[in-house]
């Protein structure tokens, strides 16, 4: 297997591609993120293309495959990112509780030995959650554990108590749909790319 670039800080993502025996190298993106659209599978891949495209491009030429990701959680259509403080995260959780939404992972895996071959898609997974009063999500809220998480909760963590189920990738909830991207990984190998 070729050597995988992530460009994403995220130890979740890092740690979800060793669960798979894939060991990437980390190099977060830093590029400024543009956001042009509203529907959230296309946003994500549009995110995850300029993260992947800003490290694909310091390794032009070499045997290299860099992925770049990024998640959002949507209800009705509308995008939750990560919260920008307390009160945001409480709004979130306040509209999600007792319902189900969408999460969306874009990806984007550009072979920089290949004239920068490129794949890109989104993956959706619906998640389901219990009720939660406001004094349970002002308590799961002061943990601090949504801060960093798209939708302001973090399945893999302490808000697994209130999720009911998923339909779909649960990795993907968590920030990478693995088994997707292995599955990619796979095709280009049978093109002899990987």
């Amino acid at each position: 297997m070729r050597q995988i670039i992530l460009a994403s800080a995220s130890p979740r993502r890092s740690a979800l591609l060793r669960q798979v025996g894939l060991e990437p190298v980390v190099e977060p993106s830093h590029v400024q993120e543009v956001i042009t659209g509203t529907v959230p599978a296309e946003v994500v891949q549009e995110l995850s293309r300029q993260k992947a495209a800003d490290i694909a491009g310091l390794h032009r030429g070499e045997d290299v495959i860099v992925l770049g990701a990024d998640t959002v959680v949507a209800a009705d259509g509308r995008i939750l990112g990560k919260p920008r403080d307390e009160e945001e995260a409480v709004r979130m959780l306040c509209l999600l509780q007792g319902r189900s939404h969408q999460v969306y992972t874009g990806v984007t895996m550009i072979d920089c030995a290949a004239d920068d071959a490129l794949q890109t898609f989104a993956e959706e997974t619906d998640v389901h959650f219990y009720p939660m009063t406001e004094a349970q999500i002002r308590t799961y809220v002061a943990t601090g554990e949504p801060m960093d998480k798209a939708g302001a909760y973090g399945i893999q963590g302490r808000f697994a108590a209130w999720v009911r189920g998923i339909d779909g990738d649960y990795n993907n909830v968590v920030g990478l749909p693995v088994a997707r991207i292995c599955q990619e990984l796979f095709r280009w190998d049978a093109n002899g790319r990987v």
